[in-house]
């Protein structure tokens, strides 16, 4: 499964990832926001990204973690994760991490678009939500330029390397979406 923009390709995390995404975990500036930390050793990575490799291979996947390149070069720049909820409620939860030498060119912008897009448009999906640490600008701006609406505010719910951290919740319904693609 491939998902692209203008700029950019979502495909689906295979094994051979593996270097690309230990080296982006392993980026202080990646990790700061990071709950899983600073992996110390390759093994520790493969660890974290083989359940969510064999999930993106089961017959129905509840759980999707795309690699974010950039289309013309094939260029890494990221990952991204979709995790659907219980099918009673219509939902899922997003997450993504780039690597800092592709910040503020507006692919996390883009590759959240196409995320909607394919969660609304292909999965049928009610509602898309998602959290970041409030000290974390940088995505704090991408959920509310792409139309997400912070909804609340958790207290000390993140473990962070620096200690805890409070936590925006952020969500868009499928009828915001369509409304703001009228836009």
């Amino acid at each position: 499964m491939k998902l692209e923009t203008t700029s950019l390709q979502l495909r689906l995390l295979q094994s051979s990832d593996l270097q690309a995404v230990h080296d982006l975990h392993c980026i202080p500036k990646v990790a700061r926001y990071n709950t899983l930390a600073i992996p110390q050793k390759l093994v520790e990575t493969e660890t974290i990204i083989t359940p969510l490799i064999a999930a993106n291979f089961q017959e129905f996947i509840s759980n999707y973690t795309f690699v974010i390149e950039t289309k013309n070069d094939k260029e890494f720049v990221g990952v991204f994760g979709l995790k659907l909820g219980k099918a009673k409620y219509n939902n899922a939860e997003i997450w993504y991490k780039l690597d800092p030498q592709h910040w503020n060119k507006g692919f996390a912008t883009e590759a959240v678009k196409c995320i909607f897009d394919f969660g609304f448009n292909h999965l049928k999906l009610h509602r898309i939500h998602a959290g970041c640490a409030v000290k974390n600008i940088g995505s704090v701006r991408v959920l509310e330029k792409v139309g997400m609406i912070r909804e609340g505010h958790a207290r000390q719910t993140l473990p962070l390397a620096s200690g805890w951290s409070d936590n925006y919740e952020y969500a868009i319904l499928d009828t915001d979406f369509i409304e703001n693609k009228k836009r």
